[in-house]
């Protein structure tokens, strides 16, 4: 069952509201419409606009209605604290507001849905959705005191402690200032502010601890005063709220000192005033500051009037100083002890059996367990061997202690050098039989009975013709010689990559040591002849006829350069006596002016004709957009030219 309420989220102020629907609806739908948009499209743009904050104010309401405890849902304890603490009827009406609220709007929304399919123009349709959420808005902010009210109820809501109704419980009551906060910080970790004036406790506080590995939940209440419970003001109305309604044992606080401002006669009287709420519960009368006042040291007439309040198995008297300390613990232990017991017999006496008597699960319980008797009525004793009886108790500084395996380990060396006889216990009808080895049993058969005595003869036989079989190439196939041929391409593919990985740390040694000059192209690199043979004798490549051929080359152009440089004027550069470039030399050579450059490289008529007709059919778009094209002048503007004017 839930215990507490720290997980309802905050309630928005109604201003806060409408922001969060109106600027989800903007955020989440379309904002662009036009008019020249079909009417339909304009209808339905505007229907998801009211709708969507239809659907989003009734979402938010319904969340904040399912965060809040219905109080015909919850233990009765909480329902009467919430009564006593916000008003039951004023939390309900706030809530009916809500609910009120969520079904208008939803009203609203059907009515201005049914009017927008009949919108007839684009300011029509807006006028309508403006009209819809207009009457929403107006409606939430009515809600301006619920939604305030709701707030403050949940901020308080959250700071109540957990109190489980059904678990073992013990209910600190009392007149005030009589030490029940003080207990209750003996005995849990409680952070409950002690103080020594009346009515310092306000509220419910709740300490835990275990007793018998079992957990305990103590609550301490406000201080109640004696008088009639239409006058009690909402602190003491909180005490008696738990009194009445938690399953727990009673503690009620007495000081005989009356150092808490109140008679000894005042608190019996309040005792008796509400004793009829400990009803069918655990009550103690503990009497508090014995360090001060015991019960001994009252009048006789008054002592005398403190047990007419004491019952014999009803109503029990404990004393404590929580000053001291003395007897702290065994009140506690006290009323834990009883409040088992009482819980456990409640739980036996639960329920009815088939037959329709109260106690069902007790007789339940009872008629599965049998005692078992011996025949005859005897009683037999327990049996004892007479060496367990006369045994010592072991003693490692005893030289007449018997030895253990342990001790006969480490005479012969101790682990891993004497292995403990594990055999040496087995009790068997011949004790010759300890060291026997245990046949292997398979199928319900001893192995050892099917071994052939000339096992070993035969296997050794069949050894020697696996052997010669072998040799004689008797299990070699297909797939062996296929193993052969990819273990050789496996060979050739490691050499490969050995290969390739020296190449690239090559390159990456050669551009380490070019990291500040310019990077070469590889087509301008210039590679000797003997490189060349050097790389394809690595590859394993005869390049015998390569590089004859291109020595041959090389001679005979050496030749014809010595024979163009001695018979050609303009070979080499006069002024500077320099080699032309191919380039230069291509630059001076005169070329006779042609008479129309269109027929320059056309073979034909019709080859011209059809390359006309291309560059025609690609101007035609150019000028038909105005485009700029390559005759076109045109200037970049900069700053401060005027060339372009």
């Amino acid at each position: 069952m839930k215990t507490t309420w720290k997980d309802i989220p905050p309630v928005p102020t109604q201003q806060e509201f409408l922001d969060i629907v109106l600027s989800r609806t903007q955020r989440k739908l379309p904002t662009q419409i036009r008019s020249g948009f079909k009417i339909s499209r304009i209808r339905a743009f505007y229907t998801r606009k009211v709708k969507f904050t239809q659907e989003t104010f009734s979402e938010k309401f319904g969340a904040i209605l399912e965060s809040f405890p219905r109080l015909q849902d919850i233990h009765p304890f909480h329902k009467d604290l919430l009564n006593t603490l916000y008003d039951a009827d004023h939390f309900k009406i706030a809530l009916g507001q809500l609910s009120t609220a969520k079904h208008l709007i939803e009203t609203i929304s059907r009515d201005y849905v049914r009017l927008l399919k009949y919108g007839q123009s684009l300011f029509q349709c807006k006028q309508l959705k403006k009209a819809a959420l207009g009457r929403m808005a107006t409606i939430c902010k009515r809600l301006k005191d619920p939604l305030l009210y709701l707030d403050q109820v949940r901020q308080h809501l959250g700071r109540l402690p957990s109190i489980d109704p059904n678990t073992r419980t013990l209910l600190i009551c009392g007149y005030p200032n009589v030490g029940k906060s003080s207990f209750l910080r003996s005995i849990s970790r409680a952070d409950v502010d002690v103080q020594p004036y009346a009515f310092t406790t306000k509220s419910l506080f709740v300490g835990h601890f275990d007793y018998k590995y079992l957990r305990f939940q103590a609550i301490d209440t406000p201080g109640i005063l004696d008088h009639p419970l239409e006058e009690m003001n909402t602190i003491e109305m909180q005490s008696i709220t738990a009194i009445a309604h938690l399953r727990s044992a009673i503690l009620y606080f007495m000081d005989l000192s009356e150092q808490c401002g109140y008679s000894v006669s005042d608190q019996i009287k309040l005792f008796k005033n509400i004793k009829p709420l400990f009803s069918n519960k655990l009550v103690f009368v503990v009497v508090n500051k014995i360090d001060v006042a015991r019960p001994e040291d009252l009048s006789p007439e008054m002592q005398a009037e403190l047990q007419t309040i004491l019952q014999p198995g009803e109503v029990e008297m404990l004393q404590l100083s929580c000053n001291t300390t003395e007897g702290v613990q065994e009140v506690k232990n006290a009323a834990c002890e009883r409040l088992i017991a009482e819980r456990v017999n409640q739980k036996l006496k639960a329920g009815t059996n088939n037959s329709g008597n109260i106690g069902g699960r007790l007789a339940d319980v009872m008629a599965r367990i049998h005692v078992a008797t011996p025949m005859g009525g005897q009683t037999l004793e327990t049996f004892i061997p007479e060496g367990a009886q006369n045994r010592k108790k072991y003693d490692k500084n005893d030289p007449e202690r018997r030895k253990l395996a342990r001790d006969i380990e480490e005479e012969n060396g101790g682990a891993g050098v004497y292995s403990v006889d594990m055999q040496a216990d087995y009790v068997l009808k011949n004790p010759e039989w300890k060291y026997d080895k245990i046949p292997e049993i398979f199928d319900g058969k001893n192995v050892y009975d099917f071994v052939d005595p000339d096992i070993e003869a035969k296997l050794a036989a069949l050894e020697e013709e696996e052997e010669r079989l072998e040799a004689e190439g008797y299990y070699e196939s297909d797939s062996d010689i296929e193993d052969d041929e990819e273990a050789d391409i496996m060979r050739k593919a490691e050499l490969i990559r050995e290969k390739q990985q020296l190449i690239r740390n090559e390159n990456r040694l050669k551009k380490q040591r070019l990291k500040n000059q310019a990077i070469i192209p590889r087509k301008a690199m210039k590679k000797s002849l003997s490189e060349f043979e050097d790389a394809m004798d690595r590859l394993g490549v005869d390049a015998a006829d390569l590089t004859d051929r291109a020595r041959a080359k090389s001679v005979t152009r050496g030749r014809s350069t010595t024979r163009s440089r001695a018979g050609t004027e303009d070979a080499m550069d006069i002024d500077g006596g320099r080699a032309k470039t191919p380039k230069e030399r291509a630059r001076s050579i005169s070329r006779a002016p042609t008479k129309d450059r269109r027929e320059d490289g056309v073979q034909h008529l019709e080859t011209k004709t059809k390359a006309e007709r291309i560059a025609k059919l690609n101007q035609r778009k150019m000028n038909r957009m105005a485009r700029q094209g390559e005759a076109d002048r045109h200037s970049t503007r900069g700053m401060g030219k005027t060339q372009r004017r």
